[in-house]
Order: structure tokens, then C-alpha cells, then sequence
């Protein structure tokens, strides 16, 4: 595992091809309350780049750049979240999406589990350790222990994606998941706008 920390932005020579897994940390899990503090990017090499983002106004043109690139697809492990705290705080739309979640939900029928430490242990037998989930990511120092708790949250998520794919098409619901994605970008703008809690599409 290669982690390299980036303060408030990401080089402009980075390239990271055309898939780039990315996750964020936050200061707690209302959008609108608790600011964005990390994004970790990753090609899917083993390597991971985290960029400690400055909150007193968030200019990471190079960063903002990657994550609207539409000719680039975005890897997350539950999209709609960090689609969300994206668009609130760097104001980018990120498009087009890949959930590993989603494509979990839409294709592993038979659990109910859908978390990307039990989605790394079943299908890439890769054990995730989720010590720092709860932790301050706002701190001006991180510590190794978080460094490493961000990177594992990108490093396994081309392989996921790969794996689920691979179910996807066997069950045959390959292009309903492809759809699914597209929305998500509108789920999120949904969450930002007050709709959060509700189904507007039930009766």
C-alpha cells in the first residue's frame, strides 16, 4: 500500500486513467451541518491519494477538475453520500458514477449485509479493519491509523466494481444498475434540497 497525503489539492500531472476510486470523510453524517475535510482517490494500483482539503473555502481547481471530468468514471462504495458533500462543498457534479453499494443491493439478494467491509470479505476476501470510522477528520494533524483507515476505503473498489459487474450481467440486471447510477447524481441534489427522508415517487 502506497499513501501519499496531499494538502488542499491534487497535482495537475495526476492521472489516475479512466476510473478513479474515490471516497470522503466528513465531520459526521449530516451534510449540511458537517463539513467535507478528506477525498482519497485511487487508479486501483495499490496507491492512494488523499487530499486534506482546506475548509476556508475549498480551492482545488486540479481536484475539482478530476471529479467533473465526464470522460473519467467515479468509483464510490455508497455514491449518494459523497456525491452529496461534493456538490455542497466544492460545488462539482460527479458524472458518471459507479456505486459498489447499489450494485451490491442489486445483485446480492440473498444478505442484507451491503457495507464495504462485509462486500471486500465475501467477494475479494480482503478484510477491512473499520477502527477509525468514527474519528476527527477535521484535525490538522491525521495520524497513520487514519491515513491508512481513508486509503482502504478506495484501494479494493476497481476490484469490487469488477466482481459485481461480473454478477450484474450473470443476473441479468446489468443495465438496470447502469441506470440506477445515472440517478444518482439527482438522489443527491434530492438529499441537499430537503427530500432526504422521503420517497417523492410513493403514493
Amino acid at each position: 500500500m502506497s499513501i501519499t497525503l496531499h494538502k488542499k489539492d491534487i497535482p495537475a500531472d495526476l492521472d489516475f486513467g479512466d476510473a478513479v476510486a474515490i471516497d470522503t470523510e466528513t465531520m459526521g453524517l449530516q451534510t449540511a451541518r458537517d463539513p467535507l475535510c478528506l477525498v482519497q482517490l485511487s487508479a486501483g494500483d495499490g496507491s492512494a491519494h488523499i487530499v486534506q482539503l482546506d475548509r476556508n473555502g475549498y480551492d482545488a481547481p486540479n481536484l475539482k477538475a478530476l471529479l467533473s471530468n465526464e470522460n473519467i468514471e467515479k468509483i464510490f462504495h455508497f455514491a449518494r453520500f459523497d456525491i452529496a458533500a461534493i456538490k455542497a462543498y466544492l460545488d462539482v457534479d460527479c458524472a458518471p458514477v459507479y456505486c459498489t453499494r447499489t450494485a451490491s443491493k442489486l445483485v446480492r439478494t440473498y444478505t442484507d449485509r451491503h457495507g464495504l467491509r462485509d462486500c471486500c470479505r465475501e467477494l475479494l476476501h480482503v478484510e477491512l479493519n473499520k477502527q477509525q470510522q468514527s474519528s476527527d477528520w477535521g484535525a490538522a494533524e491525521l495520524s497513520e491509523d487514519q491515513l491508512r483507515y481513508a486509503a482502504n476505503d478506495v484501494l479494493h473498489l476497481h476490484k469490487l466494481k469488477d466482481a459485481l459487474d461480473g454478477m450484474l450481467k450473470r443476473e441479468g440486471r446489468f443495465d438496470l444498475a447502469r441506470r440506477c447510477f445515472a440517478f444518482l447524481p439527482v438522489r443527491a441534489e434530492l438529499d441537499l434540497a430537503g427530500w432526504a427522508d422521503t420517497d417523492i415517487f410513493e403514493h
